[in-house]
């Protein structure tokens, strides 16, 4: 049996390697077309009932690009402040919103990422990286089927959004204490990004304890 020390130190592990992940995938961005380009190059168009997406303008995208910059390199007060600039010159591209959520939780300002995420969702209400900080939102705050439930829609509509899968796994096997769903979650997290050592060992463990449990259940009967 684990110890609390070893439980706590396991959770914490796990929710750095988390915010870590959620800020370099809002910085990062995504690939198209063989080219880096922020999360924000592609957006719901809110014209668009079925989401369709379009282009962003270049002087926006410049914009995006400054700000990004600044927040990877931690001057998160001057990011900020470039984002709230840029949501009222562009006020139609989440991507912005979510990194205002990014940023505005790590002060602990949890009501003003919850404005920001309300932002992103209010353009495209299945904006996988919004639905995402809206479920780490609700998992601070205790409300751990809420965060199931945000993260969960998240993968729905997305489900190739691997951060919400690694959300769903910590949240699973941390505070639902369901390690059959935590192992699915953390492989498919895998199976997406390609290799994080961490999360294999984190797997190998899991299946051993899903393993143990299976046996005792046996035993049991």
């Amino acid at each position: 049996m684990l110890s609390r020390r070893s439980t706590d130190n396991r959770t914490i592990a796990k929710l750095r390697h988390a915010v870590l992940l959620g800020v370099m995938l809002a910085l990062a961005g995504c690939a198209s077309s063989g080219s880096w380009q922020p999360m924000a190059d592609r957006v719901a168009d809110p014209a668009d009932g079925r989401g369709a997406a379009r282009r962003v303008p270049p002087k926006a995208m410049t914009a995006y690009e400054q700000a990004v910059a600044v927040m990877a390199a931690g001057h998160f007060a001057e990011a900020e402040r470039r984002f709230e600039e840029f949501v009222l010159q562009y006020p139609k591209y989440p991507g912005a919103y979510v990194n205002l959520a990014i940023i505005r939780a790590s002060n602990g300002d949890d009501a003003g990422a919850r404005v920001a995420i309300d932002g992103a969702l209010a353009i495209d209400q299945h904006h996988a990286p919004a639905l995402n900080q809206l479920g780490m939102l609700h998992r601070r705050n205790g409300n751990f089927f809420e965060a199931e439930a945000t993260y969960l829609k998240a993968v729905t509509a997305h489900p190739d959004y691997a951060l919400a899968h690694y959300n769903l796994g910590v949240l699973n096997e941390l505070y639902l204490q369901r390690l059959d769903a935590a192992l699915q979650h953390f492989e498919t997290y895998q199976s997406l990004v390609g290799e994080d050592k961490q999360v294999e060992k984190w797997i190998s463990d899991l299946r051993r304890r899903v393993a143990a449990a299976q046996r005792t259940a046996n035993v049991s009967r």
